[in-house]
């Protein structure tokens, strides 16, 4: 190596490593949490007036969005 082409090598190792920071902070895109978050309310509402015409009033033990155990 010559001592000109030094400046070029650590230029084109100052692109490479910031051409990498920008790749490495791509967008993360969430889900509608606010639409989620009402359709398992939802879910459990339901869960929960068939667990307590199942089960009957009082005896309905637990209540999830798939499945309800009765006492």
């Amino acid at each position: 190596m010559t001592i000109r082409s030094i400046p070029a090598v650590r230029l084109m190792a100052l692109l490479l490593a910031g051409g990498a920071a920008v790749l490495s902070t791509g967008c993360v895109i969430a889900p509608n949490t606010a639409e989620a978050t009402t359709q398992r309310m939802e879910d459990v509402r339901k869960m929960s007036e068939q667990a307590t015409a199942t089960c009957g009033a009082g005896n309905v033990k637990e209540v999830n969005s798939k499945s309800y155990s009765c006492k």
